[in-house]
């Protein structure tokens, strides 16, 4: 797994890529973590195009970051332009926890930038 993080007015963003998965959940936990708290930003921006596979270690990440930074008014978005990711987000439930664009909304997003 590789990640890379750059500040934005609205938040932190996330570009990681390779497998979320046991092997790799408690790695990023940690590097999102540390990265939030530098950086003191309350909205992260999960860019998981580059993510070709995610298990339930990887969801709870996700899902505890958000968990994490709501009682600060924060929130957590992704953008799974991968649509297997982006199917194992929407069947797992996470589109209901926090804003999630799939393959054709980060297209229309990649193209107005």
């Amino acid at each position: 797994m590789d990640i890379k993080f750059t500040p934005q007015k609205e938040g932190l963003r996330a570009v990681i890529r390779g497998d979320l998965d046991m092997l790799s959940a408690n790695e990023l936990r940690t590097l999102l973590d540390a990265e939030l708290q530098n950086t003191a930003k309350r909205h992260l921006i999960l860019d998981l195009a580059g993510v070709s596979f995610i298990d339930t270690s990887g969801l709870g990440v996700i899902v505890g970051r958000a968990r994490k930074l709501a009682p600060f008014g924060g929130k957590v978005s992704v953008c799974a332009s991968n649509e297997r990711v982006y199917r194992i987000l929407t069947l797992s439930g996470v589109n209901k926890i926090m804003a999630v664009r799939g393959p054709e909304e980060a297209e229309v997003s990649a193209g107005e930038g």
